[in-house]
């Protein structure tokens, strides 16, 4: 209609140029449309003679002078509505007049447009890149052309903040500039040239715009063809991989219009190799189409499935990656048909995913790759695992373990990165595998790995095959990668990972490439305390292998041995440590200590080569090994220490080297030999080293008692110094006691020398540096003095005259004394006195903390100096000198660092006990301040289980309990209080709880005092605190995923046991959970029924977790399976089984009726049976009690109705409960009259167990043979054998095979498997009680702070139970159909997403304003317009924009562009907004609107029931249709009614009135839908 009014208007003027004109002025919306349709006509048709030169003039006017200046900024004055309409006509009549102008026109525009480029952006930068679109196809100039292109590439690289330009440029500019041919060759080698490509997202843009050009439908284009451009597909594959759905779909794209052009042409081409390899990445042949239209098709399924994000949707296809395998490799050259690169974009696509259970997936189906498929090798592949597999691996969930898999066995995924990196280690070329190896080592070292991650890595590195591959970088890269593990808090995971990089390193380095000194640096790097240690398998692994290769190492480049090729491990530790022993000469004394790295590795190098010396020597056979090699060693050493005593001039250096390397030797301690003497290393070395002992002494005696020690750098030689003393005293005791009288000669004048440096005062007000690192030093010396006889008593060091005065030196000495900061002034200050000034704090804390240490020396051994000195006035230990030294013990709390407050909290623990009862407010102070400071630590810092431990002695000390019970005041609830808080503490540091109940357990039980009132008051305690111990049977959190994957993972290592020397050398610390409980029910094992106060205790408990049990059964908190109140129920009832057969008679009749009362609950299956299993063996004990039981029968149906089950299931075990009776037929005769009233319940569960029960007492009567039965006999039995042969619909006969066949009923047997096992492993696992609540009895085991008796006999159960596997007859068939279809190799039928991309196009849709055109892909043809301006439910709408965008509606009208940020509308729309053209219109515009679109040729069509509607079913659309839906409510309102030219509604047959909105839409689209592809079919 528009075409013909044109073609009429310009018929009846006889002036084109004066109709232009006029139209031009004044140029409102209107007539901007009609001026673009008047140039469109005039364009369409040849002009006549004579006025094709005026036209051409006028257009240059209108395109210059109107049209040009609107698109720059004449829009900005109208409103938005207008603005649009008059800019996208103003874009039209621009094209046509260059149309009409010719290649002038063009050249003209293109160069304004490019100096408004090179200006600047914004709104200006938009009207220049449209007209450049109007230019670009007449351009004729090659070097415009050239600038035109490189201005748009430009534009398309660049990196701002919108995406709006670059979108514009490609979307518009650049399809313009593919259709001019020389335009399209700038276009390509821009994009995809030398120069570089732009980044994905951008390059894929510009390509999905320029598709026309570069991959045309059906006639060959005229520009380069993209299959054969190797950058081309990399571009695609890194779309395919990219993180923005927008790329990935654009990326599909161009892959399926390659594919479809190529399958139906039948194309012949191979695209060029890409740098070093060989396979294209791209080929297509016409034998072949059928074969590659197969293999592309799964190939696009699969990618296409991965954009779901559905495990359930994508498992059924992963098969189909097998196949892609078996289509990609040739099987006669075994070689890639396809190349590699394509699959590793879908596993990248899987490893990025947001669905973590997709990426486990993805990585354990590539692990299996090499182990299933025999792939050839590919560099990419290296570099892909190198890259992406391991950037996955990195994610500690990975790792969990699969639900059937036992706590304690290797996850799936680590088990498959063992085999896989194995077995492609040796099918790589062996010119690849060193570096490929290295690459992977260094990629553990280029970010921040967790534990679990690392140690997995590490151990698939360990089970590579032994081969030679790794040099000095891969020595280093291993340490590395041991740097990176020290990282992570978990020792244990820490040090297993160490265990397995030393394997590696054995396994796989190539010794001919790396020397010793490296192979020793790297040993280094190992904790002796966490993986390398002596007498472990892994120290003699390395043994083993340092003999094996000793003379095959490289000869160092600083090596000393020059005649020789390689020397031997023996001459290197010679070597080493005779250099090590070397000082140069200096000016100067360094008054820094050495570092002790060289002294840590002399001393392990010399004790690996003295292990392969005694292994060498037991292969020869020899019986007396000489230690010819180790005693070479030594004897540099034991030179200088020789010398010590007698040389005053040896350098300060040299001394403190040989000190620090004799400590480490002294600190070596044997694993497996208990006695030196059994080893034969050790005993030689300390033999050895005996001899200059006096030597060594009298050194340390001149430099801590005289003014040698001067500097604060001198202290650490102080601290090495005293912590020898002990090492050396030890010696002596071990080795010989001759050398013990130079040992207390020495500790004779070590204390007094001392005391006397510590009684001087100083003169001057300000202190000089030397005195007071004196008086630290003789402070710490009296420390060491302290503790040595404190540790080592067998000494007799406490008979020495110096121990007397040192006790009186320190009672009467003055508390928390600070050392005053000294001067500088006036000294020649050194460097060491400039760099440690700033901290003099640290050293007055130390100062201070060793005073407190003195204190509670003498403290403890106060009752010896109270009766030597009675007759003094002032003593020490009166009520007022505790009192004081208590509030010096907390000033010192608050002024000492959290590190040095362990000897204060000892202190305490012996002077609070003295003062409770008289100075209670200041020991509950004392206990408040203690519990600040640990409360304010991390339980990551090393200090804070020491701090814990020291402060659960003092506040947990027996002697403090007692005394705080007795007086029942503040203390007591101060006490409690902190047992509460610890407990609660304990549920975010895990551990906290078991040191607690270790320490008061192991008090309560087993006292250190040996006297029998010490063991009766420290039991008392325990029902005093009985709180502590209830709590503890029933502790437990329900642990994140994260903390049960390191349990997990902790089990796993630990089930290793001497395969990994981590579990021997580390400290077992007991801070798992199910310690607690253990401690708690190995110390109710131990108690003694016969026993009072064991007795006491016991009943105490047994009452307080029934009423806990109560508690949580009324608690409002849901009760589900594997809850934290089912947990804590199922704890109760172990803990009350435990205690229940030290009960007596009296005691159970009082409580039976609780444990019924609990029966009647609604319990979850483990709570049950353990609550049967007591009724069962309290009836079995006490048959008299029979009576009580069988009035909960009684009780009415309703209050039954949930518990009856557990009530028939005792009976089911009827035959123990009258094991002890003598009269059975009365009770049996009230069994059997209970029992059959309930065979005839409507509860078909009920059914089953009574009959069960009745199958079982029947079988007793008949044996026993019962004559009242006799007439019931006919009855029973055959209702028994009819219940046997049924033959009933659904599942009752495999049910009731079910119930017997069940655990309880078939195998359990009460008395028989009464076990810690049962109670705590077998009955949850069986009961499918969560994994995390089974005990083992390895941790009973394990646990030996309390030992069970030796006589204890309830540990193991029968085999017949511990065989059994879980399994419930109520579980209705459960898994069984999951398990068959999983086990099918590939599925026949899987879900594929229908993606119409044929009818999608890359241009934009010109109709639409930009930031709501669907310019990106997707966009259909469709000529279907849905308004929904009525409906105003966000759920509604984000219903219909998905309906609208998968029919390809052209565009859905909201009221609001507010609404798709709602999170309802999001979560309906699954981002069909970015696919879709969303236009806002509001309520009040819709009539102006609907006006509008009938101009535009649209017919309105209201979806509404009124008296004129159409049948649906009847109704034909027309292609330009607009959808009119009404409010949910109201429906379309009257007003608008009148403006649709159509009402359509939907046949109905039931009789609710009307449709929910979008499902009426939905119907209406796809009807459209279903129409519009008809009439393209024919």
């Amino acid at each position: 209609m528009e075409v013909v009014l044109a073609d009429a208007l310009l018929a009846r003027c006889g002036d084109p140029c004066a109709l232009l004109r006029a139209v031009c002025a004044p140029l409102c919306a209107e007539r901007a449309e009609a001026l673009r349709l008047l140039l469109q006509r005039l364009a369409a048709v040849e002009p006549q003679a004579g006025e094709a030169e005026a036209l051409r003039r006028a257009a240059w006017e209108v395109a210059l002078e109107r049209c040009r200046p609107l698109l720059c900024g004449g829009e900005a004055a109208a409103g938005c509505g207008e603005r649009l309409r008059v800019a996208r006509a103003a874009r039209g009549a621009l094209r046509h007049c260059v149309q009409l102008c010719g290649a002038p026109l063009a050249a003209r525009l293109a160069c304004d447009a490019l100096s408004e480029l090179a200006v600047g952006g914004g709104a200006g930068a938009e009207a220049a890149v449209e007209a450049l679109v109007a230019a670009a196809p007449r351009l004729e100039e090659p070097a415009l052309v050239a600038r035109c292109v490189a201005a748009a590439l430009a534009l398309v690289r660049e990196e701002g903040e919108g995406e709006a330009i670059p979108a514009l440029v490609a979307g518009r500019l650049l399809p313009a500039l593919g259709g001019n041919g020389a335009a399209l060759r700038y276009v390509w080698e821009g994009l995809l040239g030398a120069g570089g490509t732009p980044r994905a997202g951008r390059a894929l843009l510009a390509l999905s715009a320029l598709a026309d050009a570069l991959l045309p439908r059906g006639r060959p284009g005229p520009g380069p063809d993209a299959r054969l451009c190797p950058q081309f597909w990399r571009v695609v594959q890194e779309g395919l991989t990219e993180r923005d759905g927008l790329c990935r779909k654009r990326a599909r794209y161009l892959l399926k219009r390659a594919l479809d052009l190529s399958g139906g042409e039948r194309a012949e081409l191979r695209c060029p190799a890409d740098g070093g390899d060989d396979s294209s990445l791209f080929w297509w042949s016409a034998e072949e189409n059928e074969k590659l239209l197969q293999f592309w098709e799964t190939y696009i399924l699969v990618m296409e499935t991965l954009e779901g994000n559905q495990i359930h949707v994508i498992k059924p296809v992963l098969p189909k990656l097998n196949s892609l395998f078996e289509h990609a490799v040739s099987g006669e050259g075994g070689c890639w048909l396809f190349h590699p690169s394509w699959h590793m974009c879908i596993y990248k696509r899987m490893f990025e995913s947001e669905n973590k259970t997709l990426t486990k997936e993805g990585i354990l189906h590539f692990l299996e790759l090499y182990e299933t498929k025999h792939l050839p090798s590919s560099l990419g592949f290296s570099e892909f695992v190198i890259g992406p597999l391991m950037d996955a691996l990195s994610e500690s969930s990975l790792y969990s373990r699969t639900p059937g898999q036992l706590m304690g066995a290797c996850p799936p995924l680590g088990m498959r990165l063992q085999k896989f990196l194995a077995n492609y280690m040796m099918l790589l070329p062996e010119e690849e595998k060193g570096s490929f190896l290295l690459k992977f080592i260094q990629k553990m070292t280029s970010r921040h790995w967790c534990a679990v991650p690392i140690l997995f890595l590490s151990m698939a590195l360990a089970y590579i095959p032994e081969c030679k591959i790794l040099g000095t970088e891969g020595l280093h890269a291993l340490r590395d990668v041991l740097q990176c593990t020290m990282i992570t808090h978990q020792i244990l995971l820490r040090g297993a990972a160490q265990c397995y990089l030393l394997q590696t390193a054995m396994h796989l380095t190539d010794v001919d490439k790396v020397s010793l000194p490296e192979v020793s640096s790297f040993l280094l790097s190992l904790r002796p305390e966490e993986s390398l240690r002596r007498d472990t398998m892994l120290w003699m692994e390395l043994c083993s292998w340092l003999q094996a290769n000793e003379r095959c190492f490289r000869k160092s480049v600083t090596s000393d041995f020059e005649h020789q090729e390689t020397p031997s491990l023996c001459q290197y530790v010679c070597s080493l440590v005779g250099e090590y022993l070397k000082t140069p000469v200096s000016e100067r004394e360094n008054c820094f200590m050495p570092d002790w790295f060289e002294a840590k590795l002399v001393a392990t190098m010399i004790l690996l080569a003295a292990d392969v010396e005694q292994m060498r020597n037991k292969h020869s056979g020899k019986s007396n090994i000489e230690w010819i090699e180790l005693e070479a060693f030594l004897n540099p050493l034991l030179d200088v220490l020789m010398k010590l005593g007698s040389n005053a001039y040896i350098p300060t250096l040299k001394t403190d080297k040989s000190l620090q390397l004799l400590l480490k030797l002294l600190q070596t301690r044997s694993l497996k030999c208990s006695n030196t003497q059994d080893d034969g290393v050790l005993c030689f070395i300390w033999k050895s080293l005996m001899t200059p002992v006096e030597s060594i002494l009298e050194f340390l005696l001149r430099r801590l008692t005289t003014n040698e020690l001067s500097t604060v750098g001198d202290l650490d030689r102080c601290d090495l110094y005293l912590a020898l003393i002990p090492e050396i005293v030890n010696l002596c005791l071990q080795v010989s006691w001759k050398k013990v009288p130079y040992i207390k000669s020495f500790i004779l004048s070590l204390t007094n020398a001392s005391i006397r440096n510590l009684q001087e005062r100083n003169c001057k007000e300000e202190p000089k540096l030397q005195e007071q690192i004196k008086k630290v030093a003789s402070m710490a010396s009296l420390t060491a003095v302290c503790e040595l006889m404190d540790r080592k008593p067998e000494a007799h060091l406490d008979s020495l005259p110096s121990v007397d005065a040192l006790k009186r030196f320190i009672s009467f000495s003055q508390f928390n004394d600070v050392l005053k900061k000294p001067s500088y002034i006036g000294e020649e200050s050194s460097l060491c006195e400039e760099t440690t000034f700033q901290g003099w704090g640290k050293i007055v804390a130390r100062y201070v903390r060793d005073q407190w240490i003195c204190l509670r020396f003498v403290l403890s051994s106060f009752p010896t100096l109270a009766q030597e000195h009675e007759e003094t006035s002032e003593m020490l230990y009166t009520v007022e000198r505790s009192r004081k030294i208590l509030q010096s013990a907390l000033e010192a709390l608050t002024i000492l660092p959290s590190d040095q407050v362990l000897p204060v909290f000892d202190c305490m623990k012996v002077l609070v006990p003295k003062l409770l009862d008289s100075s209670e407010p200041l020991c509950v102070e004392a206990f408040d301040l203690g519990w600040k400071i640990i409360s304010s630590l991390s339980n990551t810092q090393l200090i804070f289980w020491s701090n814990l431990k020291a402060f659960v002695e003092f506040v947990f000390d027996t002697d403090v309990l007692a005394v705080a019970a007795s007086a029942k005041g503040q203390a007591y609830a101060k006490i409690k209080e902190i047992i509460f808080k610890l407990i609660d503490m304990s549920t975010t540091k895990t551990g906290v709880f078991n040191v607690v109940l270790s320490h008061c357990c192991q008090s309560w039980i087993f006292p250190t005092v040996d006297e029998r009132s010490a063991l009766t008051n420290a039991f008392v305690n325990a029902g005093n605190y009985c709180e502590l111990l209830t709590e503890a049977c029933v502790f437990g959190t329900v642990f994140r995923k994260d903390q049960r994957l390191i349990q997990d993972v902790h089990a796993f290592i630990e089930n290793l046991g001497e395969k990994c020397a981590a579990n021997l050398v580390t400290e077992s610390t007991h801070r798992d959970d199910h310690y607690v409980r253990v401690c708690a029910i190995k110390f109710l094992c131990l108690l003694d029924g016969s026993n009072t106060s064991h007795k006491t205790l016991m009943e105490d408990i047994f009452i307080k977790l029934l009423d806990k049990d109560e508690q949580v059964s009324r608690s409002r908190t849901r009760y589900y399976a594997n809850s934290l109140q089912h947990r804590i129920k199922n704890r109760v009832w172990q803990t009350l089984l435990i205690l229940l057969p030290k009960l007596d008679q009296n005691f159970l009749c009082g409580i039976l009726g609780k444990v019924f009362q609990a029966g009647f609950g609604n319990n979850q299956a483990s709570v049950k049976y353990f609550i049967e299993w007591i009724v069962i063996t309290s009836l079995h004990r006490y048959p008299q009690f029979l009576n009580k039981f069988w009035d909960c029968f009684c009780y009415d149906e309703e209050k039954l109705k949930t518990s009856i089950c557990t009530f028939l299931s005792v009976l089911s075990h009827f035959d123990i409960i009258l094991q002890n009776t003598s009269e059975k037929k009365p009770a049996l005769k009230k069994a059997l009259i209970v029992v059959l009233q309930w065979c005839f319940n409507h509860n078909f569960s009920v059914r089953l167990y009574a009959l069960i029960a009745l199958k079982k007492i029947w079988g007793m009567c008949r044996m026993l043979h019962v004559e009242e039965f006799e007439a019931l006999t006919p009855v029973i039995e055959s209702s028994l054998q009819q219940v046997e042969n049924m033959h009933g619909t659904g599942n009752a006969r495999r049910n009731w095979q079910r119930i017997q066949d069940h655990f309880f009923f078939a195998t359990f047997h009460p008395l028989k498997d009464y076990s810690l096992e049962t109670i705590f492993y077998i009955l949850p696992r069986l009961s499918e009680l969560a994994e995390d609540e089974w005990i083992s009895l390895s941790k009973f085991d394990r646990f030996t702070d309390i030992p069970l008796p030796p006589a204890f006999q309830w540990y193991h159960s029968r085999t017949e139970l511990r065989d059994l596997k879980p399994s419930d007859w109520s579980q209705q068939d459960m898994g069984a159909s999951s398990a068959e279809t999983d086990s099918q190799t590939e599925w026949t039928d899987v879900q594929k997403k229908i993606i119409p991309w044929k009818n999608s196009t890359p241009s934009l849709d010109l109709e639409m304003v930009f930031q709501d055109r669907a310019a990106k892909l997707g966009k259909s043809n469709s000529r279907l317009i849905v308004v929904a301006s009525l409906i105003d439910k966000p759920t509604n709408l984000g219903g219909l924009c998905r309906t609208s965008e998968i029919f390809g509606a052209s565009a859905l009208v909201v009221g609001s562009l507010h609404y798709i940020q709602d999170k309802q509308f999001q979560h309906l729309s699954v981002s069909a907004e970015q696919w879709l053209p969303l236009v806002e219109v509001k309520p009040s515009q819709l009539v102006d609107y609907l006006q509008q679109k009938k101009t535009e040729g649209y017919t309105i069509i209201g979806v509404e029931q009124t008296a004129k509607s159409f049948d649906l079913t009847e109704y034909c659309f027309p292609e330009k249709s607009l959808l009119l839906l009404g409010n949910e409510h109201e429906g379309i309102p009257a007003n608008l009614i009148h403006h649709l030219d159509v009402c359509v509604e939907i046949p109905q047959q039931g009789i609710i009135r009307s449709l929910n909105v979008h499902v009426s839409g939905a119907l209406l689209i796809w009807e459209y839908t279903r129409q519009q592809v008809i009439k393209q079919k024919q």
